[in-house]
């Protein structure tokens, strides 16, 4: 049996556990070579968990509510910081990684967001 998650502007809430997100990394990517964009995969998922965190959507087909789906790949993370955000995106394991995805592998738009409940929002 799944658990019930619940979003609001700042957290998430399952089974009665609350958990601050902070930051959110949102990553459009272009992939032009799959077979060469698997070690960039095998190797990106490690380094993101070494710095606390975790994949809320890779690689999933959206449901386009308006617009049209431009076919590029969507990959959300969440950090607990915007601070641990930049230190994971500089460090020798995502840039080591970073490598097997350097264009022309694929060519990609990475935007870093601080949440809505740390800029004051309710």
């Amino acid at each position: 049996m799944t658990a019930a998650l619940s979003w609001r502007t700042d957290r998430i809430v399952k089974e009665g556990e609350e958990k601050q997100i902070s930051a959110l990394l949102l990553t459009r990517v272009r992939v032009n070579d799959p077979e060469t964009y698997k070690d960039y995969m095998a190797r990106s998922g490690p380094a993101i968990a070494a710095f606390g965190g975790r994949l809320a959507v890779r690689g999933a087909t959206p449901e386009a509510l308006e617009g049209a789906d431009d076919g590029v790949r969507n990959v959300i993370v969440e950090f607990p910081d915007i601070e641990t955000a930049r230190r994971w995106y500089d460090s020798a394991q995502y840039t080591e990684a970073r490598g097997f995805r350097a264009p022309p592998v694929a060519d990609a738009t990475f935007l870093l967001f601080e949440t809505a409940g740390n800029l004051g929002n309710v």
